[in-house]
């Protein structure tokens, strides 16, 4: 089993940027791939990007492409996303996720840990 705790949300303006950590602690940190998605209110949850147990590969939704960067430290536990350019679509609770399938994992049904998210708004 593993918990992950998300920090780094907050309120930014328009253009800026913040960076999203998910602290992993439990079971061993490369035995799992991890994804961000993130959900803004009375919307379904939605994939942000995703990054294999060894980091060495990473994939993007399209919203996040260019301006989102997904990246892990094994010797931290962490994986991070930090996103550029933020824009007021891009408000929304962010969710670290974690997957026993190794690869890039893109739907939401396939993690199985979750945390309990970090709210980012985004100011026009």
């Amino acid at each position: 089993q593993v918990q992950l705790v998300e920090s780094g949300g907050g309120l930014v303006q328009a253009g800026g940027s913040l960076r999203l950590s998910c602290a992993a602690s439990g079971r061993t940190f490369r035995t799992y791939a991890f994804g961000w998605f993130r959900q803004a209110p009375g919307k379904e949850r939605e994939f942000v990007a995703a990054i294999n147990w060894s980091g060495s590969s990473t994939y993007y939704a399209d919203s996040a492409k260019g301006r989102f960067t997904i990246s892990s430290d094994n010797a931290k536990s962490t994986v991070y996303l930090q996103m550029n350019s933020l824009k007021p679509e891009d408000t929304a609770v962010y969710y670290c996720g974690a997957t026993r399938v190794l690869g890039l994992v893109y739907d939401n049904k396939d993690y199985d840990y979750w945390g309990q998210g970090t709210q980012v708004t985004v100011s026009s």
